[in-house]
């Protein structure tokens, strides 16, 4: 016979957001009986997530601060034409550490991984075995709903974490170099020192489609590594580092949007339903980051008294569609990076904004942009054509 679990707030998906609520909710009620449902073998699946130290406000770094695994002071970019060094910390946060953390914080009987979910509603969850968690409330954080109600481009990427036969001399995180050839979009390669002798290097593509060329070299570096991809192969011999092994391989496509029917695409989720994550549609709309927004809308959770089904769908519906209308601005932006720019130009517009003042740009990438910020990204000759500007900016 099916079995009936029941507690008083179920959330489906393990991954960074779903985590951050489990964590922040424990926390402010260690009391609740709560259910952290995952489909995957562990918490997180193969991920790393980074962020600005200026993306999270000082009264949630509790929340991230035991995950973050690198730490970084500075970080770098480079372009054609400009290289600066940006004196903003720069952290990085590792599935595996997700993953252990929850564990130990959590009660064991609290966390369900291996365990697919065949139906959410408001109040209850229908697991693929036959068995049913009755809750007093649900959210789920399962990851996007239907991305066709959107308006998108895409930033899709390619990283593998490389171990070196000699040390490299590059001690801070470049986030963008785009000195290497532009390919399908605005590309550039993503660059972060674990180790003396470890780095994880990211390809990664402002694309007009989410599809990743997935070609790999004919050989593997060491025994047990994964395939070493050409791109990213050429870039490690460009620096001088001789690869020794892959360690971990990681891949993905976030949206990054232009415009779109939020409502609609809401609902595309699950009607009723609580939401999270990227189905809750909590992205920037130009880096398609979601860890800032998961960590506010965790701490927004953890303050409210209301974890019915009900109180939970509207909570969370109204949080996601202020901070969707908040954003109009940055959806523009991205009109501007995918519309007025042609594909191969398009690292011009982030080689302009890499000039401008270093707390404007933490502003930006935090979503938290001031009406001076916004005058001051848009005054002066555009690095796109001015016509094609215009029209995004109209639209």
């Amino acid at each position: 016979m099916a079995n009936i679990i029941r507690c008083d707030l179920a959330v489906v998906g393990g991954g960074l957001a779903g985590s951050l609520i489990a964590l922040a909710l424990h926390r402010a009620r260690p009391d609740l009986e709560l259910r952290l449902i995952e489909a995957g073998p562990r918490l997180g699946g193969n991920h790393l997530w980074s962020f600005f130290t200026g993306d999270i406000d000082a009264a949630d770094r509790w929340m991230v601060d035991p995950l973050i695994v690198h730490h970084w002071q500075q970080h770098a970019v480079r372009f054609p034409a400009h290289r600066r060094m940006i004196g903003q910390g720069y952290h990085s946060i590792e599935s595996a550490r997700l993953d252990r953390i929850v564990q130990e914080r959590l009660p064991a009987y609290r966390i369900l991984t291996g365990t697919p979910v065949a139906e959410v509603a408001p109040t209850h969850v229908e697991l693929a075995n036959g068995d049913r968690i009755e809750a007093g409330g649900v959210i789920d954080c399962r990851g996007p709903g239907d991305t066709g109600l959107l308006d998108l481009g895409w930033q899709k990427f390619i990283g593998q974490e490389l171990e070196l036969a000699a040390p490299h001399d590059q001690p801070d995180p470049v986030i963008m170099d785009a000195t290497v050839p532009q390919i399908d979009g605005y590309r550039f390669v993503y660059c972060l020192p674990f180790s003396p002798t470890t780095m994880f290097v990211e390809d990664t593509y402002y694309s007009d489609t989410p599809d990743l060329d997935l070609t790999p070299l004919d050989h593997r570096p060491g025994a047990n590594g994964d395939p070493l991809m050409p791109r990213i192969a050429d870039y490690a011999a460009a620096q001088g580092w001789q690869v020794e092994r892959v360690a971990r391989t990681e891949m993905g496509a976030l949206p990054v949007a232009m415009d779109g029917d939020f409502d609609g695409y809401w609902r595309s989720g699950g009607i009723g339903v609580a939401k999270g994550g990227m189905r809750a549609g909590l992205f920037h709309p130009l880096t398609g980051y979601s860890l800032p927004d998961s960590v506010r809308l965790a701490a927004l959770l953890a303050r409210t008294g209301d974890l019915s089904g009900a109180g939970l769908h509207d909570l969370t519906l109204n949080y996601a569609r202020s901070v969707w209308k908040s954003r109009g601005f940055y959806r523009m932006l991205t009109k501007m990076l995918f519309r007025a720019a042609d594909p191969g130009d398009r690292y011009r517009v982030m080689e302009r904004f890499y000039r401008l003042n270093p707390v404007l740009i933490g502003r930006f990438y935090a979503g938290q942009s001031t009406l001076f910020d916004k005058a001051r990204i848009l005054t002066g000759k555009p690095p796109v054509p001015i016509g094609r500007a215009i029209a995004a900016i109209r639209e």
